[in-house]
Order: C-alpha cells, then sequence, then structure tokens
C-alpha cells in the first residue's frame, strides 16, 4: 500500500488486491467513516468508481457491491485508490 497526503487535507491511498478480494475489501472501506471516494482500477484503467457520502447505509450500498463483486470476478487483480478526509481534530 502506498500513500500521500495533498495540501487539501485529503489522504490518498493505493492498494493492490487481488480479484477475489476486491467485495471483501471495497465493503470494509465503505464503513470506514474517513473514505469519501473510492477509485477502482485495472492495468491502469478505471473500471469503477464510488463516491461515498456521509449517511450512506446498506440498501444503498447495496448495488454498488454487487457491482464490485462482479468486477472482482472477471478482473485478476486490481488497484484501488482511496481518498480519506482528515480526521476531525480534537
Amino acid at each position: 500500500m502506498s500513500s500521500f497526503k495533498t495540501g487539501s487535507g485529503d489522504n490518498f491511498e493505493k492498494l493492490e488486491v487481488l480479484g477475489h478480494e476486491l467485495a471483501a475489501k471495497t465493503e470494509q472501506l465503505l464503513h470506514e467513516a474517513t473514505v469519501q471516494h473510492l477509485v477502482i482500477k485495472h492495468e491502469g484503467t478505471t473500471v469503477l468508481e464510488i463516491p461515498v457520502g456521509i449517511g450512506a447505509v446498506g440498501a444503498i450500498m447495496a448495488p454498488v457491491l454487487a457491482a464490485v463483486t462482479a468486477v472482482g470476478a472477471v478482473l485478476t487483480k486490481c488497484t484501488i485508490e482511496i481518498v480519506r478526509r482528515d480526521p476531525p481534530s480534537q
């Protein structure tokens, strides 16, 4: 996994996953409070972009996860690019 931070306060991460791991990893990321956006790529080409809104619930995410599962079934290796916002400072 690689990560870097921009001046805008967003953190960017990239991680490589195998196709059969894609749905589980995506579901895990969708439940993390700091994730704003996911981009799934295969060999540098964007396959799926998922904007993660605040308050996204299971009923809304079910079709997204179905699409991710279908993509993972076809691809052998993917890259997930993750945009995170900084957690609120206390």
